[in-house]
């Protein structure tokens, strides 16, 4: 038994897995080669849309080391997806450029790619429309944005309480595409065996995987293992099945050998999905004291033609700040472009830019320090459902993050601090993300000799899950953490969610914690010995997880960013970023701080380079690659602070936690392209800031 000081939760853990990680025995997807096995590599389309003619694989069947090479004429016939993003190879249909249209199986990697280059395919063209634009003709209003959010809300009068405003704000915003690019790209390795499939994917969640290929290839998912034990970053790509497992599959089917199939980083833009671009008008109707009668948000963006996903970028409007008056809408448009998806914090990361940029300059037109014009429209309850918050502590984090950073000495003029030829200017910007917790199942096993196994199908992208779920498991058997060991990433373990949403450790642990603690109990009614054969327990939350629902449930935090803007170039660099949040308790501070850290450097390439173009003649990104399409580099991250304040909340989970891994996110790139405004006088509306779109302003 541990004493209360001794408490494993709360304690800066180290990572579990970091030993077997820097010694490079932690298998990654790719690093499983079972006896026999194969590589395969993707045909990608290379019109904008069409239909496949013909495919002549004669060359490529001639290549060295050539086995195979599956097209929609030869392809292992599978059932029709749910998803029609895995539908590849099963007609001759091009929906988009890259699109892919064979698979080249080989003996060795470089023969794989090789015989992928030698297939020739002929097309018959189509028009296609691949640009957004805010007039565009097809736009269309639909029911729902991603999440199951109405598309559209309306309450009060906005029009008459706009109109009426002594203070208004009318700006738009825009951000261009955004690409996952996760440092592991995706990979999968199939093998049939006695009629079973077995395959190691690089997933954010087994489970799905599994079902989804049991779904396609008709099976009971009995039959099906997927394992996604250690993977190498997600951010939302690998949230969904991907088309990597699908192809291995079907083609370790047709050779009657394992295959390995990895994605290139190239393929990955049109792949496995992107943050889209959006065009974002936001108002502002306030009066002179710049608190918010009357708030608008309204939202244009793409699809594709082949799956509808709305980014539900107004969804934050509806609950973050006071608004008697709002409409909050959003409109879509498909085009022949590869379907956008899942990126971190969707909908509040490229939502929350432009409704915090609206906010600076409403603070602006009001003559209210920023900071405190946040505070006058806290709301004390929820504006869109009219909910209690479960606790919301923006305020809070607003006043810490001001005190930590020195705010309070910001001299509020524009483009007055220099130093030589750089401008100096500070911004701040507050962030929300909504609280989730699903439904799972755990299982703990204790053992004769005092140990423990806990056993849930958690997955682990590099976030430090496995340390906090065993933290979470030897606090509520009151054990040392040495004692318990955690197996996950294994769809053959009791189920659980994916890893995605920020709700993976609230809803994992929540189960893990039951678990553990009926154990403790059956341990408690045996006298407190362990018989040889062991003792288990289970549980699973489904019932549970309802508890609290009835509260609006959000994480907060507050950004605060300096930056220096060279006059002559036009380049932007953040000299110092700094977070404060509010996110229940905090369960390791270690791998917390790590979360928000990343979370905010990712919020700074979203702010300075990470965009992406579409070439409206190819219909292609150019953009393929880490030369072409730029993420933050440690040259690029000076300083970053991370801080939270003590947040009890008794109506989340048994741990009292808040998901963390994207609120860190959210707000970073508004507080960087504010701080850029008080430091130029130059108020930049579309993302990337980069320096050709800030000079022509400068001179």
């Amino acid at each position: 038994m541990t004493t209360s000081r001794e408490r494993a939760l709360g304690a800066a853990t180290v990572r579990i897995e970091g030993p077997a990680k820097v010694t490079g025995t932690a298998e990654y997807a790719a690093e499983h080669t079972p006896a026999g096995c194969l590589y395969a590599w993707v045909v990608p389309a290379t019109v904008a849309r069409g239909r496949i003619v013909s495919i002549d694989t004669a060359a490529a069947l001639a290549e060295p080391g050539a086995v195979a090479v599956l097209t929609h004429e030869n392809a292992p016939r599978i059932e029709e997806p749910d998803d029609p993003i895995l539908g590849a190879l099963r007609n001759d249909r091009v929906p988009h450029r890259g699109w892919i249209v064979a698979v080249a199986v080989a003996e060795t990697l470089e023969a794989a790619r090789a015989t992928a280059d030698a297939v020739r395919v002929t097309y018959a063209t189509e028009d296609h429309d691949v640009v957004l634009t805010a007039d565009h003709p097809g736009l269309y209003a639909p029911e729902t944005a991603n999440g199951g959010y109405p598309g559209s809300r309306e309450r009060g009068d906005f029009d008459a309480a706009y109109a009426a405003a002594p203070l208004t704000v009318d700006v738009t915003y825009s951000m261009d595409p955004m690409h996952n690019h996760p440092m592991e790209p995706h990979a999968a390795v199939a093998r049939w065996h006695d009629g079973r499939l077995t395959v190691h994917d690089s997933s954010q969640g087994s489970t799905v995987v599994r079902e989804t290929l049991a779904a396609l290839f008709a099976m009971d998912p009995a039959h099906i293992t997927v394992i996604s034990e250690h993977v190498g970053g997600g951010f939302g790509s690998k949230g969904t099945p991907r088309p990597q497992p699908v192809l291995a599959a079907m083609a370790a089917r047709y050779v009657g050998r394992p295959v390995k199939l990895a994605l290139h980083r190239s393929q990955l833009p049109t792949l496995v999905g992107h943050r889209p671009s959006t065009i974002q008008r936001v108002r502002l109707g306030a009066g002179p004291d710049g608190v918010i009668n009357a708030l608008a948000h309204e939202v244009i963006t793409y699809t594709s033609t082949i799956k509808e996903f709305v980014e539900q970028a107004a969804t934050p409007a509806r609950t973050m700040y006071t608004s008697p008056h709002s409409r909050t809408t959003h409109r879509v448009v498909a085009l022949d472009v590869p379907s956008p998806s899942w990126m971190r914090a969707p909908g509040e990361a490229s939502g929350m830019y432009a409704l915090e940029s609206a906010m600076d300059e409403l603070a602006l037109a009001a003559g209210v320090d920023p900071v405190e014009l946040r505070v006058r429209n806290d709301p004390s309850h929820e504006p869109d459902s009219g909910r209690a918050y479960s606790s919301r502590h923006l305020v809070e984090c607003l006043r810490e993050g001001a005190r930590r950073f020195g705010w309070r000495d910001r001299d509020p003029r524009p483009g007055v601090r220099a130093r030589g030829r750089f401008l100096l200017g500070s911004g701040v910007a507050a962030a929300s993300y909504p609280v989730v917790i699903t439904p799972s199942t755990a299982e703990a096993r204790a053992a004769a000799d005092g140990g423990f196994l806990v056993r849930v199908n958690a997955t682990d992208i590099g976030t430090g899950a496995r340390t906090v779920l065993a933290q979470i498991a030897a606090d509520a058997l009151r054990s040392p953490l040495d004692r318990v060991r955690i197996e996950i990433g294994d769809s053959d373990l009791p189920r659980a969610p994916l890893a995605g949403g920020s709700w993976g450790t609230g809803s994992w642990g929540w189960s893990v914690d039951k678990a553990c603690r009926a154990l403790r109990s059956r341990i408690e009614a045996a006298g407190g010995t362990v018989p040889a054969e062991g003792l288990s327990a289970g549980a699973d939350t489904t019932d549970d997880v309802q508890a609290g629902t009835e509260f609006a449930r959000h994480a907060y935090g507050a950004h605060f960013v300096e930056v220096q803007v060279d006059r002559d170039t036009g380049e932007i660099r953040v000299r110092r970023m700094l977070g404060v949040f509010a996110a229940g308790r905090i369960l390791n501070p270690r791998t917390a701080r790590s979360q928000f850290i990343g979370g905010m450097t990712m919020g700074l390439g979203m702010a300075l380079m990470e965009g992406a173009t579409i070439d409206p003649v190819a219909g292609d990104f150019p953009e393929r690659d880490l030369a072409s399409y730029h993420v933050p580099a440690h040259a690029d991250v000076r300083s970053v602070e991370a801080y939270w304040i003590e947040e009890e909340d008794p109506h989340l989970n048994p741990m009292g936690s808040k998901g963390i891994g994207e609120i860190g996110i959210v707000g970073t790139a508004a507080a960087i392209g504010n701080a850029v405004r008080h430091a130029t006088g130059v108020r930049l509306r579309e993302v990337p800031m980069r320096p050709d779109r800030l000079l022509p302003h400068l001179r």
